[in-house]
């Protein structure tokens, strides 16, 4: 069975996390694969984020909504769907 756990990969050493630490507190070796995830910088995140900003300031100055009434949008987004599976 696989388990998923996390962990940091420091140079050549893993670091696990304490759940890890936990579960094998013997020496044994255990088999692991282990997938390298890619993570954006910090940076770009939040520069990011501080674009979406403007451009959202940007649609409030411009009143780019204000022809849309929200009560009748979230009355047609809500509108009730048939289940699958549940045609009956």
């Amino acid at each position: 069975m696989l388990q998923t756990f996390r962990a940091t990969l420091r140079g050549d050493s893993l670091e696990w996390g304490e759940e890890v630490q936990r579960l094998f507190r013997d020496d044994r070796p255990v088999q692991v694969l282990v997938t390298i995830l890619e993570e954006e910088p910090t940076q770009e995140k939040n520069g990011r984020g501080q674009r979406m900003a403007a451009v959202l300031e940007k649609l409030a100055q411009a009143q780019a909504f204000a022809g849309i009434d929200p009560v009748a949008w979230q009355r047609d987004v809500r509108q009730d769907r048939e289940l699958p599976g549940r045609n009956e």
